[in-house]
């Protein structure tokens, strides 16, 4: 677990696993790829398999540290893999649900970009209020995972458009109870248009629905800086 995120609409993270497959457009250019050797260099017992391989890791040790924790936290659940890929058994998911079920203190927030997954193993999962669940839309060609997102026994459901590839002129935004946007940064970073982030805000307020507007991204990740046309969003469900 740590503690800290720089991560802007979270507070912690929670590692119960970690790895990830390539899987859509926006995995091209993958920060945890980027990140988990140095993690393994650094000797962090739970980054020796990193992405090498791309292999997929469980931590049954991880899954009791939210209950240690009595001050309410956010937890953004497995920035370091895809809680939902197919590696993931079904009985280790109802685990860390029932965790979260019992750190009823805390608000725990998954995103996936598996929604096939997310929405075929939904019914078999407990759907605590505290938990908040996200799918990760970053082009137009990908907007139907909000579909599958909608069929599913999340208390609050949102989406999360980063980085943020095209327009997404398809996206419905009904049953939605937050839209997180932002640009990829980094030295391959891809470029973001500044309409394409102000129409979906502009769509999420006419409904509303909180928006939060990460950074607008690129090489220089400082340089583009998170104001939005001239304005900070930081709402929150």
């Amino acid at each position: 677990m740590s503690k800290g995120s720089k991560i802007k609409w979270t507070n912690d993270t929670w590692q119960v696993m970690t790895g990830c497959t390539k899987f859509s457009l926006g995995c091209v250019n993958c920060y945890a790829e980027a990140f988990a050797p140095n993690l393994k260099r650094m000797g962090m017992a739970n980054y020796q398999n990193g992405f090498d391989g791309f292999e997929v890791t469980c931590h049954p040790g991880e899954l009791q540290k939210p209950l240690q924790e009595r001050k309410p936290r956010k937890y953004f659940v497995c920035s370091m893999g895809d809680l939902f890929h197919d590696e993931v058994p079904l009985e280790y998911l109802l685990q860390v649900f029932a965790v979260m079920g019992k750190a009823s203190q805390h608000t725990f927030q998954l995103l996936t970009k598996r929604a096939e997954r997310l929405a075929e193993l939904s019914p078999l999962l407990p759907w605590h209020k505290n938990i908040w669940c996200g799918v990760t839309i970053e082009a137009d060609q990908y907007t139907y995972r909000a579909d599958l997102l909608r069929t599913t026994g999340a208390r609050l459901k949102f989406v999360s458009l980063e980085p943020l590839l095209s327009p997404l002129p398809s996206l419905d935004y009904s049953g939605l109870g937050w839209v997180i946007v932002g640009g990829e940064s980094g030295r391959k970073a891809r470029p973001m248009q500044e309409s394409w982030a102000a129409d979906i805000r502009d769509n999420a307020l006419l409904k509303g629905i909180p928006f939060f507007f990460k950074q607008m991204g690129g090489s220089d990740k400082a340089k583009g800086g998170d104001l939005l046309q001239g304005q900070a969003w930081k709402q929150f469900p």
